[in-house]
């Protein structure tokens, strides 16, 4: 009856094991091994029959287990630590490790690659920033409120749009289980205007019931649906929420293998699970639908990228020669063909107050591009920025890199202790002195403009866009005071932008009258109010010589 009780206590405890940790049932795991090392440790100690003397107290040993379970035990620890350690071990796989990034292609320069765009294209608002606004529309519900909570939130194109997308999960065992049929709908936070915030609950006229959720219990966590449905034997990772274009919710899980021993975790392709029915669609890198942004997890990137800098010249390489580092970790940007890409900068290892180059890593295929130019790091971009306004103690976000007139450019907010943004800024990523703020993002841009224009001979000239020059007519001109310099608006004849300029540009803007003809240059720009970098009055110029 004892062994019996045994066997039936190890049968259930061990499924429960397997029921919460999810194993993979594969080489290069030991999940799986570890559970079984468990059970059969308590095999053992269940099969040893024990008696203690009445006259010496002392515990003796009247019957052993079966040698069957030692070797089993032995073979298993080998498993979960001698192989690992043999098979796995970068001073043995160097090699292995530093080439896992795949070829690292040289790019010529990063404005190539990233998209000229307007200002109000520019993201504003971060992850911590569209927690707060998700929070704020989901506390106007008191009804939903009392029964949600935000889910994890996941940058995403969405029809050309960029967003901020999180679902709505159960707070709670009771609260899931008086709702099985999912949570009502969720949250979308546009990336380049924090007034832009929708609670989602309906999608062509049908409710959204987000069933299948992170954390959720049995069968409606969408790792154990996944895992029961065909994939045991397949890592998985990364999952994350996001909606096609006509906002239906799926979840996409990257499937990954270990390519160096039990280390290395290479994806392989997605499972795309539609968040309310549960329906699983598995694809290839390849194959993978278009709506989908990301398929290489950050974590693996940052990984391969640093050990692509490390291993450069093998492991022994204690001098550093060479070696590359990431910086402040990555962030998804968007390129002119449309796609994401991990960004991130590289400093040289023990130098890290400036990068020697910038890399994109496709978020779907991997394919990466090495930018070998040098300039600020995040960090040295973030405290120049929060330099500008120290009296004001604003926190600098993450920058985002952009291309501003084929300026490389960071852009950030400038936010105060409650996370609010109260003003922006723009920093050159090849002079981080190069500075501009403002309290909108058309006065940060001026602002920028204006430095950099009077920077000219410290910017790097391969950074420089081409200037158009034009003669004209001045048709009508005004004066502003921001942040206690003044701008100079004007409009020229035959041209549709607005032109602006400070003082310091030219000490011949303020004196400027309606029907001046005067000569200026400035930058192909998007923006309907265009800055100007240089800026001459001929009727000025001709009045002195006819002195």
């Amino acid at each position: 009856m004892k062994k019996i009780f045994s066997i039936v206590f190890l049968l259930l405890f061990g499924f429960l094991l397997f029921y919460i940790n999810l194993p993979v049932i594969n080489y290069g795991f030991t999940g799986f091994a570890i559970i079984l090392l468990l059970l059969v440790i308590l095999g053992v100690l269940f099969s040893l029959g024990l008696t203690v003397s009445q006259q010496t107290k002392q515990v003796k040993i009247v019957s052993r287990p079966n040698k069957v379970l030692y070797v089993l035990a032995g073979l298993l620890l080998v498993y979960c630590i001698a192989l690992p350690f043999v098979t796995s071990l970068k001073m043995f796989r160097s090699d292995s490790y530093q080439k896992l990034i795949g070829e690292v292609k040289n790019g010529q320069k990063i404005t190539n690659h990233i998209a000229p765009i307007s200002i109000d294209k520019i993201r504003v608002v971060d992850e911590e920033l569209a927690h707060l606004l998700g929070e704020k529309i989901l506390g106007s519900q008191p009804a939903l409120g009392s029964q949600v909570e935000l889910g994890d939130f996941c940058i995403q194109k969405v029809n050309k749009n960029l967003y901020w997308v999180a679902p709505l999960l159960h707070s709670g065992f009771l609260k899931w289980f008086n709702n099985q049929e999912g949570a009502a709908g969720y949250v979308m936070v546009s990336a380049t205007n924090e007034r832009d915030v929708k609670l989602v609950q309906n999608v062509g006229g049908k409710d959204i019931k987000i069933k299948y959720q992170q954390g959720a219990y049995f069968q409606s966590d969408i790792h154990r649906h996944v895992y029961f449905n065909g994939n045991a034997t397949v890592g998985l990772a990364d999952f994350s929420f996001e909606i096609d274009d006509a906002g239906n919710p799926f979840w996409i899980v990257t499937k990954y293998v270990k390519k160096i021993g039990f280390s290395g975790k290479e994806a392989t392709g997605v499972i795309v699970v539609d968040a309310q029915s549960g329906v699983i669609n598995e694809y290839s890198i390849a194959e993978t639908p278009k709506w989908v942004d990301r398929i290489q997890p950050l974590d693996f990137i940052e990984d391969q990228l640093n050990d692509w800098g490390e291993y450069v010249h093998g492991y022994w390489n204690f001098s550093n020669q060479d070696k590359l580092q990431t910086t402040e970790g990555l962030t998804l940007v968007y390129g002119k063909d449309n796609k994401s890409y991990w960004y991130t900068g590289l400093t040289s290892v023990g130098k890290e107050e400036s990068a020697v180059g910038f890399v994109l890593v496709d978020t779907r295929t991997k394919e990466t591009t090495f930018y070998k130019q040098g300039g600020a790091t995040e960090f040295a971009a973030q405290s120049s920025a929060q330099g500008k306004v120290q009296e004001k103690g604003y926190k600098a976000s993450l920058p985002i890199p952009y291309n501003i007139n084929n300026i490389p450019t960071y852009v950030m907010t400038l936010k105060d202790d409650g996370g609010l943004v109260k003003m922006f800024a723009m920093v050159a990523i090849s002079d981080y002195t190069i500075v501009g703020v403002g309290n909108t993002m058309r006065e940060t841009l001026t602002s920028f403009k204006n430095v950099y224009n009077m920077a000219d001979n410290k910017i790097n000239p391969n950074s420089v866009s081409n200037k158009k020059s034009l003669k004209s007519i001045v048709t009508r001109i005004q004066n502003d005071v921001k942040n206690g310099n003044s701008f100079y608006y004007f409009k020229v004849k035959d041209y549709p932008n607005i032109f602006v300029g400070s003082s310091q540009i030219s000490n011949q803007l303020p004196v400027t009258m309606v029907g001046d003809s005067i000569k200026i240059s400035f930058d192909v720009d998007l923006e309907e109010v265009i800055d100007i970098s240089s800026f001459e009055n001929i009727n000025l110029k001709l009045s002195m010589k006819s002195k």
